[in-house]
């Protein structure tokens, strides 16, 4: 890797063509700018400039190092204006969460594109244990997890307390529904779909349910907006947060059965710690907050 202050030396040098011009520009001495040179032709081990008496030349080497440096001149600027604008209107934000939850929010985030043109955020829908290593590798800047975590890295508030439902085709009119019943119609999987079984049938189905690899699954779909749609079709049960739920654009075509034990889930916010200061990622976070707010 090209050593950076022999780099700016030699950019410096090239831009101006005099050395002790050069050196004054730098607040360096005329013999500190020769070592620089010297130093940085080591490196790359080629002679960077063919000197004709006080004047001198490029060698091609020396062209292409003198255009290296000059880009990273730029690069700098550029990140520089980037630090130092922090828009909370500009740049990225990636986001993980469950499918249905991301089947809620997601219209929530377009509204928020069109009011900031220069704006991207970017929506996963993945398990829980995907979402939580996406915010440590630093793929996701937002996760939604299911739980608090734990790790020193992480920061999280808890935004919602969400109850867990038994989805069932709208022609179900009966509540008397057994495990039996629901095994006939047919399990509709989705990636959190068997953690949200083992937490609800188990404690209204007790006596019989042996877990959610022993449930019949007719389907399983890993698509926001499709869980719900083979049970509105009449081809299986689901189970989802109200949240999502109440964003099926065919919401009419299913019904939630009134189970003797409510299941919730706690959803947290979570971020790596200190990232909740950039003005963007901040500007997201406070949306989630209000957002969430109206599902109270």
């Amino acid at each position: 890797m090209l050593n950076a202050t022999w780099l700016n030396t030699f950019t410096t040098l090239c831009e101006i063509g005099h050395f002790t011009r050069s050196a004054d520009t730098l607040g360096m001495t005329q013999p500190g700018v020769s070592q620089h040179l010297r130093k940085l032709e080591a490196q790359v081990g080629k002679p960077l400039i063919v000197q004709e008496g006080k004047s001198f030349t490029p060698t091609p080497a020396g062209e292409a190092l003198f255009k290296v440096g000059l880009a990273r001149r730029q690069q700098e600027r550029d990140l520089k204006e980037v630090i130092q604008r922090d828009d909370p209107d500009v740049g990225e934000v990636r986001i993980g969460c469950s499918g249905s939850f991301a089947m809620w929010l997601y219209p929530h985030l377009l509204e928020r594109l069109r009011l900031a043109p220069e704006l991207a955020l970017h929506l996963t829908a993945a398990p829980q244990g995907n979402v939580l290593r996406g915010l440590f590798c630093g793929e996701l800047d937002l996760g939604i997890l299911a739980g608090q975590p734990h790790q020193p890295q992480l920061e999280a508030k808890m935004i919602l307390r969400e109850e867990l439902c038994l989805v069932v085709p709208r022609s179900i009119q009966s509540q008397d529904v057994d495990l039996t019943d629901l095994n006939k119609l047919g399990f509709v999987a989705h990636p959190d779909g068997h953690e949200y079984a083992d937490g609800l049938l188990g404690r209204n189905f007790a006596k019989d349910y042996q877990g959610s690899d022993h449930l019949k699954t007719r389907t399983s779909v890993n698509q926001i907006g499709q869980i719900l749609t083979p049970v509105a079709e009449g081809l299986g049960f689901a189970i989802l947060p109200r949240s999502g739920i109440d964003a099926f654009a065919r919401r009419r075509d299913v019904s939630i059965l009134d189970l003797p034990y409510k299941h919730h889930h706690d959803l947290w916010l979570t971020f790596r710690r200190g990232r909740s200061k950039f003005a963007r990622i901040a500007s997201v976070i406070a949306l989630i907050e209000k957002e969430v707010c109206a599902l109270n």
